[in-house]
């Protein structure tokens, strides 16, 4: 038995963990009692021309066999189409590699790219399936503070992590878990740093961008679509969260045609798709991509809950931080250990996630991909947790991420 991945499977992710209590709990006292802030399952309807697609193309017999290990040529030319009409880019279909959506995406580019001793950059919070996915590659993983009010990273802390053996930088923007949009000048900064470091130690830096939220966003600032921004990029990215597609596992790797090494990277995700055991995504959802880009769901659901819950919240008393995308916020925990938090929490029927596991102490993350109902049927729930700690709690003050 590999140790390893037996300890994970006994031990599985704190926001799994907690959403599987959540189902249980609601079998006990019915689901209308029950408000799980849990896990960032998209709540949105599928649009309804995505479903109609779907059911043309799995009535064709042509759409049920192999594709070639990267992909449909099609739906990964028509992916380079998009993204360069969209964002300017210069991509080409060699450029483009299906996944079976951003967690294979990241396995097989961590897999493909990465030696052992290598150095990796993480910015708290980040996502906690990444240390998970790394951890058998025999790398070091480096973390880097954030600004405690905005939870940019501090761009200070990462000028002075990164080192001659610093092979990839990984960021997640829109965050997960605060939701937070980088700023076009982080993303140029962020850059800027990496170049300098790459002529300092003349070695190759890559800066893997995580983008399941990229159009979840909520205010009128654009995306800092990062291959215009730094020539050493990669992105990951996943139709689940945008389209409400979480299920059915497809996204891809899109790599600068203008990166180091850039032909051999595409080589390399082969292997390493093999290696893993993830050759080829499934082909109905290939087929599908050239008739959904540029299509989402409707996201209104989310702001209305979000705004319903940032007014309450912070009402009540409770120090937020809420950024610009995905369907997420930070709520400082009213102790000093967020785990604990999250306990007490339980006994009022919420359901929420201590960011421990995310790099980041003292908060808990609410997803608020939830029916409208729900969220403001947690409003008194939530008020009194606050008022259960009577004079104990934290002297707060009310910070938002913009």
């Amino acid at each position: 038995m590999n140790v390893k991945n037996l300890q994970k499977g006994l031990k599985p992710s704190i926001i799994r963990e907690l959403f599987e209590y959540s189902n249980t709990l609601k079998q006990k006292i019915g689901a209308n009692n029950v408000y799980d802030f849990s896990i960032g399952n998209p709540y949105a309807p599928v649009p309804q021309t995505i479903k109609e697609e779907i059911g043309k193309i799995a009535l064709s017999d042509k759409n049920h066999g192999y594709t070639s290990t990267c992909g449909d040529q099609e739906s990964r030319q028509a992916i380079a189409t998009f993204l360069n009409t969209t964002y300017g880019s210069i991509f080409k279909d060699s450029n483009i590699f299906l996944t079976c959506g951003a967690a294979s995406a990241l396995a097989i580019s961590f897999n493909a790219l990465l030696n052992e001793n290598d150095e990796v950059i993480l910015f708290v919070p980040f996502f906690p399936e990444y240390p998970t996915i790394l951890s058998n590659l025999n790398v070091k993983i480096v973390l880097v503070n954030p600004d405690p009010k905005t939870m940019e990273p501090d761009l200070n802390d990462l000028k002075n992590k990164i080192t001659s053996k610093t092979k990839l930088v990984i960021i997640d923007t829109p965050n997960n878990p605060s939701g937070v949009l980088y700023k076009e000048g982080t993303i140029k900064t962020i850059s800027s740093i990496l170049e300098e470091k790459q002529n300092e130690y003349g070695t190759s830096i890559y800066l893997l961008s995580d983008e399941p939220y990229r159009e979840l966003i909520y205010s009128k600032n654009c995306y800092p679509f990062i291959t215009n921004f730094y020539r050493n990029s990669i992105i990951a990215y996943s139709f689940s969260k945008v389209l409400s597609m979480a299920g059915d596992r497809i996204g891809y790797i899109a790599i600068n045609p203008e990166a180091d090494e850039a032909e051999n990277f595409m080589y390399a995700c082969v292997g390493a798709s093999r290696t893993l055991g993830y050759v080829c995504a499934p082909t109905i959802f290939q087929k599908l991509i050239p008739h959904i880009l540029g299509i989402t769901s409707d996201f209104s659901i989310y702001k209305e809950g979000r705004e319903i819950l940032l007014d309450n919240l912070q009402n009540i008393g409770y120090q937020i931080i809420c950024g610009e995308g995905a369907f997420y916020l930070l709520l400082k925990a009213l102790e000093d250990d967020a785990n604990k938090f999250s306990e007490r929490a339980k006994t009022f029927n919420l359901i929420v996630v201590p960011t421990d596991p995310f790099g980041l102490k003292g908060y808990v993350r609410l997803s608020y991909a939830l029916p409208i109902q729900t969220i403001k049927n947690s409003i008194k729930a939530f008020k009194d947790l606050y008022n259960s700690y009577g004079d104990k709690k934290w002297e707060i003050s009310k910070i938002c991420a913009f």
